[in-house]
Parts: C-alpha cells; structure tokens; sequence
C-alpha cells in the first residue's frame, strides 16, 4: 500500500516500538502505510505520539493531524465524542506510550466505546512485551493471566504474591505482572522473600532494546546469583511452579 492511500474508516490501535530501535526491526511496513492515511489520533501523550509519528514517516505533516488525549488523567465520562472523525467516516488511529494499545494502557477505553457504537477496530502487529516475556520464560504459554501491577504497600503486595504463587501451583497457570520501573528492585526483593524457593521466577527487561535481559530461574537460584540492576528500565515478572 502507499503511503496516503485510502484506507478503511476503522479505528487501527498502532503499536509503538519498545525501545529505540530502528522501527523496520519491530513493526511490519504495513503500519507505515496505515500512520500515513490516518489525520486523527488518539494518544496517551501528544508529544510523544508526535515524535513516533514523524519517525514512522518523516513526510507527514504534523500540524495537520489532529490528536486527542487520552491517559490516565482523562475523565472518562467526557470522551463520548473522542470519536467524531470515525463516525463521520474517516479512520483514526491509537497510540500508546510504547507497547500495544488498549493492553495495560487508557486507549482501552477509547476501543470499548468503539465497540460499544459498532464502529470497526483493526489492531495492528507490534511488539507486546507481555507476549514476548511469556514467548522467552520457559512457562505455560496455554495458561497464563496478566495481573497488571501489584499492591504497593509490603504486606499487601507479599499477600498478592502468595496469592498468585498458589494459582500457578494449582491451576498449572503463569502469572505475569509489571511495577514502575523505579520499583523493579523492590519487586524482585518483594519475590525472592514470599516465595518459595523452589518456585520460577523469570524477570524479562528492555525487551527489543540494546538493554534486553530476560532470565529465568528458581527462587532459590536468584538469592544465590548476584541480582540484575534493572531499575528505571521497564520490566515483566513471571512467576510459575
């Protein structure tokens, strides 16, 4: 397809590269297409979305595409009409920070009410770091759940670690979660103490990235080898029996 071509009125959920890596490594050319016939986006953050944008296709001209924000901060009882550009026929795109949108990430609610008005949604390939780190850990890929983050506060968080050490052992499942990066540390001390030694952790880092770490080991493993310093990189934990 060439760039500007017409393309279907859809909303197409764009994925964005995980690291800084030259895009042809991660995304198909195919998106490159799509991000060139599409004027309005909705995003996470307009700066950024205009930085991949201009990435993706340094012939698109920015100041005529039109963006809508939508993050955490956003009041979802007022995006009733985020949509306008897609009802009235023209296609619109989604942009997350890094990653797939709608996957642990506010575009979601811009697809629920996609779905919810029956207006057609096209995601596009791209790197999902939670599929990734599933795809390299060694675990059940056929049974698995995404918990999103854990508790912040010590004792809850050790419980929820409990909680979901128990479901690996008895429903046979891998349990993934993600933390801020500026708690990666404290994640993996937080792991290593509640759970048993025997049990499988797998910390996957920088996935697609120059920085890329993805290792798997047994509790007890961990507390016997020197510990990564990951801090302030985006990470997943995986834990399973």
């Amino acid at each position: 397809m060439d760039a500007a071509k017409k393309i279907d009125a859809a909303l197409y959920l764009i994925p964005v590269p995980l690291g800084e890596n030259p895009l042809e490594q991660v995304l198909p050319s195919y998106n490159r297409s799509i991000v060139s016939s599409i004027k309005h986006f909705i995003v996470e953050d307009i700066r950024s979305a205009r930085r991949f944008l201009k990435k993706t296709d340094s012939s698109i001209d920015i100041d005529t595409l039109t963006f809508f924000e939508l993050n955490e901060h956003t009041d979802l009882t007022k995006i009733t009409h985020i949509l306008g550009p897609l009802e009235k026929g023209e296609p619109m795109g989604v942009i997350s920070e890094a990653g797939c949108p709608a996957v642990a990430d506010p575009g979601a609610a811009a697809v629920a009410l996609a779905q919810k008005k029956n207006l057609p949604v096209v995601p596009l390939v791209g790197p999902s770091s939670i599929i990734l780190s599933l795809m390299a850990s060694g675990f059940n890929g056929q049974n698995f759940a995404f918990n999103g983050y854990l508790p912040v506060k010590p004792a809850e968080r050790a419980s929820k670690i409990r909680q979901l050490e128990s479901r690996a052992y008895k429903e046979n499942q891998t349990q993934i979660f993600i933390e801020a990066p500026y708690r990666n540390a404290k994640m993996l001390e937080s792991l290593l103490s509640a759970c048993r030694p025997d049990t499988k952790i797998c910390v996957a880092v920088g996935i697609t990235t120059e920085q890329e770490y993805i290792r798997t080991k047994t509790v007890a493993q961990w507390k016997k080898d020197k510990l990564p310093d990951f801090q302030k990189i985006p990470a997943i934990f995986l834990l399973y029996k």
